[in-house]
Parts: structure tokens; C-alpha cells; sequence
């Protein structure tokens, strides 16, 4: 099972944090700091796993991570997740973010967290691995793609309509003056 998901930069800072085991808040930042520190020193020509037990106190923790650029995208994980599959899940991921970012940046995942939170959804949910073709979670970002449009056009329908109306130019027609009668009160 997946624990979590981070994705820092080269400083340290998260620009991704998505956890699938509940930790509070100060936990989670210790294991943001930990992570970081123990996959930025390690050079770049040496394997991508590493035992991550003491972490969070748990002896079959694992991180799986690649280094992007600026960008390190690390998977935490339990012994029953296999080393590969996981690096082939961060590829398909890096992948997926390149192709609807087109050329995916850091600043991609500051100022659309909620896209990168989407497609992370329909690789993994749960901590459990849902989608890793490509094509099909395309398809599906795609799909919702179209529905957030058809929502925004529904939007601003309202407002589309009210200037339509206001450059029709239609003639001022006069109101009629109505009285009501007088009615008795009652007291």
C-alpha cells in the first residue's frame, strides 16, 4: 500500500503532500523534512529505493523516488509494493503531468494543485494503485476537461444573457401609470 505521496523541490520545499495514512499535521511535516533529507543526499548514480523505516516507526516502510530537475517525486510505501512498479508509477505520473502541462514546471504544481490533485486521483486512491495507462487517464482528464468548460459556459450564461438583452437596443417603452383604489381599512 501506498503511505504517501510527496513531491519537494531541490530545497526542500513541498509542492506536493498527499497522505494516505493519517498522521497529524507536526508528523507529517517531520516525515516531508526526513524524506527530503535522506533522498537529497544521495547521489544520483545509486538505486531509487530506500528503507525508510525509522521515518514513522514502522520497520517495512520504503521510499521510491526519482529525481526530476528540480523536482524529487517520492512514493512512500509498505513491503508488499513492488520497488519497479512503483518507479514505473512515478514515471507514468511525471509522464501524464508533462502531457497536460506540456512541459510540466514547478510553478505547474504550485498554481494548479487542484489539476495535479486530479490526475493523482486517477492514478492512486486510497493509497492503492487505480489506472497507470496513460492513454486512459488522459482520456479521463480530457473528460473532465470538458465538463469544467460546459460548467463555466452554464456560469456565465446569466451574464451573457443580461448583455445580450442591453445590446438589443430595444425601444424605451413607456410604464403605464397605474392607481389602485382606494381599499377601507379595517381597524
Amino acid at each position: 500500500m501506498i503511505k504517501a505521496i510527496l513531491v519537494f523541490n531541490n530545497h526542500g520545499k513541498p509542492r506536493l503532500a498527499k497522505f494516505y495514512t493519517h498522521y497529524h499535521e507536526d508528523e507529517q511535516q517531520q516525515i516531508v523534512r526526513e524524506t527530503f533529507h535522506l533522498v537529497s543526499k544521495r547521489d544520483d548514480n545509486v538505486c531509487n529505493f530506500l528503507e525508510g523505516g525509522m521515518i514513522v516507526g514502522n520497520e517495512d516502510f520504503k521510499l521510491v523516488y526519482r529525481h526530476y530537475a528540480t523536482l524529487y517525486f517520492v512514493f512512500c510505501v509498505d513491503s508488499s509494493e513492488s520497488e519497479l512498479g512503483i518507479l514505473d508509477l512515478i514515471q507514468v505520473f511525471v509522464e501524464t503531468l508533462d502531457k497536460c502541462f506540456e512541459n510540466v514546471c514547478e510553478l505547474d504544481l504550485i498554481f494548479h494543485v487542484d489539476k495535479v490533485h486530479h490526475i493523482l486521483g486517477e492514478l492512486v486512491m486510497g493509497g492503492m494503485v487505480l489506472e497507470t495507462n496513460m492513454t486512459e487517464i488522459l482520456t479521463r482528464i480530457e473528460e473532465q476537461n470538458k465538463l469544467e468548460k460546459q460548467e463555466a459556459g452554464l456560469s456565465a450564461a446569466p451574464a451573457r444573457a443580461a448583455a445580450a438583452v442591453k445590446n438589443m437596443n430595444l425601444p424605451n417603452i413607456p410604464t403605464p401609470n397605474i392607481s389602485l383604489p382606494n381599499l377601507p381599512s379595517f381597524k
